[in-house]
């Protein structure tokens, strides 16, 4: 049997994104999905863009970059500002010639207050913050990604969702009702894109040990109980959330919109 905190094997990934134009958001080290992602995607044969909240973080981004993906495009996008939103998808659209055909969400954030004791005690501006960066902020991308992407004749929008949304999950409390709006918003999405062929779908994946995480309380003892109980006794890696990302990104899912995938090996049918 698999130890608790086991990653899988490497994943080959086939060339399935090869000369398609990509917006990665998200990446803050190499223990972040984001990153997973992005390597699955490069090696898929996708031209990747990044983009990096702030100037502060510029450095990190290309830190976890340097010596793997060296010729990739950054972009400042702060979601919280419809500025910097204006400013990044000008800058994309110049730098990809008008044209995107994927983009992948994997922002969110809620005070660290809100990630403790009980959802009961959240306040206004902490639960109307979290909803800004972890939810609205698709859509917000969305509408601005939706021009370049009908110029490409149709595309991929990917976020991150985790089983919080669905459960009472202790400790994850504000950020749960966070990604329940993301989810429903996911579908919403779904619905008013689907005309121009752009699908929009969310990976619910397990827990995975990301810098986000460490907010979280007793989280290590939630590894090992999802170890535990999924019927594929291990965690999810971040190589397994790439590889369905890069699935979703390309022409092998065409017929799948509005979902919301849980990739983490199992955890999710167990009762």
């Amino acid at each position: 049997m698999n130890n608790a905190l086991e990653e899988s094997v490497a994943i080959e990934i086939p060339p399935i994104l090869k000369g398609k134009k990509v917006l990665i958001s998200g990446l803050a080290n190499k223990r972040s999905i984001a990153w997973g992602i992005a390597q699955a995607m490069h090696q898929a044969g996708a031209e990747i863009i990044f983009s990096y909240q702030s100037e502060r973080l510029k450095g990190e981004v290309e830190k976890v970059l340097s010596g793997s993906i060296d010729n990739a495009t950054l972009v400042e996008l702060d979601v919280g500002s419809d500025e910097s939103l204006d400013s990044a998808f000008a800058t994309i659209d110049k730098e990809f010639d008008g044209k995107l055909d994927a983009m992948v969400h994997c922002l969110a954030f809620a005070p660290r207050e809100t990630l403790q004791g009980g959802y009961v005690d959240t306040l206004r501006e902490h639960y109307a913050l979290a909803q800004d960066i972890s939810s609205y902020s698709l859509a917000a991308m969305a509408r601005k990604a939706r021009p370049l992407m009908q110029k490409a004749g149709g595309g991929s929008i990917i976020s991150l969702s985790y089983l919080g949304a669905e459960k009472v999950i202790k400790n994850y409390n504000m950020m749960g009702i966070a990604k329940a709006a993301l989810e429903a918003g996911v579908r919403y999405l779904a619905g008013d894109l689907g005309v121009d062929n752009i699908r929009v779908n969310a990976i619910s994946a397990g827990p995975v040990k990301t810098l986000a995480a460490r907010g979280i309380a007793d989280f290590t003892t939630m590894l090992n109980k999802h170890a535990e109980i999924a019927p594929l006794k291990r965690n999810v890696s971040v190589e397994d959330i790439g590889a369905t990302a890069t699935f979703l990104a390309s022409s092998m899912s065409n017929g799948i919109t509005g979902e919301v995938l849980h990739v983490d090996c199992g955890y999710s049918i167990m009762g």
